[in-house]
C-alpha cells in the first residue's frame, strides 16, 4: 500500500554529476552512473531498494530524445504575433504552443493554457524555454512524446546495470487553479501505481470514506523538486519512503475523463 514509511520518515537525495544532457544521450546510463556514484559515497544510504522512486525531471528527458524545437525555423501565425505583441511574449514560442495543442482551453492575459496531445492541461503545453542549456533564447522543448515510455526505458536500464526494479516517475512542472505557484507532478510512471484509491476505506475515525483518492506519484514528483530546486542542475532524485504501491500503472490513469472535468 501506498503511506510513509514504517518509521515516519521520507528520505529525498537528489543525484549529483549529471552533465548537460544533448539530444541522443544515453540518459538512463547517465542517471545508472549518478546512482552508483551515489552508493559508492554515501554507504549509510544502502543498497537501491525496489520500494525506491527514482524521479526524472521532464527538461532532461526532452532534452535527451530530441523534443527540442529550433525557434530560428518558426514563422508564427498572425494570430500568434498579435498576442505575443500585447503581452509581450515571443511569438515564436507562441506558435509553437498553438502547434503542440490538441485543444486551447483559454488564451488570456498572457497565458496559454492548452490541452496536450497526452490529454494534460496545463500552461503553454509543456512547451518550456528555461534550463535548456546553451542554446537558451534559441530553443524551447517539448514534452516527451510518451512519457510513460520514457519511464519504462530508463526503468528497464537500470534493472539491468543495478540488478533492482525500481520505478520510475517524470515529473513536469503544472499549475493549479485558485491558487499561485506551481507543484511538480508526474506527467509519466513506470513501476508503480499512481493513484491510490480510498474509497470504501474506514478512517481514523471508523467514517467510511467516499471520495478520497490520493495523487501519490504527484506526491513523490513534489517531494522530489523541492530536493531538486529550479536552478540547482540536478535534475533526477530518489525518494524514499513513499512506499507507493507498485504495478504496471500508466499516467492516464490520473488523468479526468472530461465529462467529471468541472474545469473544461
Amino acid at each position: 500500500m501506498s503511506g510513509s514509511d514504517d518509521s515516519g520518515r521520507l528520505t529525498v537525495i537528489a543525484l549529483n554529476g549529471i552533465p548537460e544532457v544533448r539530444s541522443g544521450d544515453d540518459l538512463a546510463g547517465l542517471i545508472a552512473d549518478a546512482i552508483e556514484r551515489l552508493l559508492a559515497d554515501e554507504p549509510d544510504f544502502g543498497p537501491l531498494r525496489p520500494d525506491d522512486v527514482i524521479v526524472v525531471t521532464q527538461k532532461v528527458v526532452s532534452k535527451a530524445e530530441g523534443a527540442i524545437v529550433d525557434l530560428t525555423a518558426v514563422e508564427p501565425r498572425p494570430e500568434a504575433v498579435a498576442f505575443a505583441q500585447r503581452w509581450q511574449r515571443d511569438a515564436r514560442q507562441v506558435e509553437v504552443v498553438l502547434r503542440e495543442a490538441r485543444r486551447v482551453v483559454r488564451m488570456a492575459n498572457g497565458v496559454l493554457i492548452t490541452e496536450t496531445s497526452h490529454g494534460f492541461v496545463c500552461a503553454n503545453g509543456g512547451v518550456d524555454a528555461s534550463n535548456v542549456g546553451p542554446a537558451s533564447g534559441a530553443i524551447v522543448t517539448l514534452l516527451p512524446v510518451d512519457p510513460d515510455r520514457s519511464a519504462a526505458g530508463i526503468r528497464e536500464l537500470i534493472r539491468e546495470r543495478l540488478g533492482v526494479d525500481v520505478p520510475v516517475i517524470v515529473s513536469d512542472s503544472f499549475g493549479r487553479p485558485w491558487r499561485w505557484g506551481i507543484v511538480d507532478v508526474a506527467i509519466g510512471v513506470s513501476g508503480l501505481l499512481p493513484l491510490e484509491d480510498l474509497r470504501g476505506t474506514v478512517d481514523a475515525d471508523g467514517r467510511t470514506m467516499s471520495s478520497t483518492v490520493r495523487a501519490v506519484a504527484d506526491e513523490i514528483a513534489t517531494a522530489a523538486e523541492l530536493a531538486l530546486g529550479k536552478i540547482a542542475g540536478r535534475p533526477i532524485a530518489i525518494v524514499r519512503g513513499a512506499r507507493p504501491s507498485l504495478g504496471e500503472g500508466t499516467i492516464r490513469e490520473a488523468l479526468i475523463p472530461s465529462e467529471w472535468d468541472l474545469f473544461r
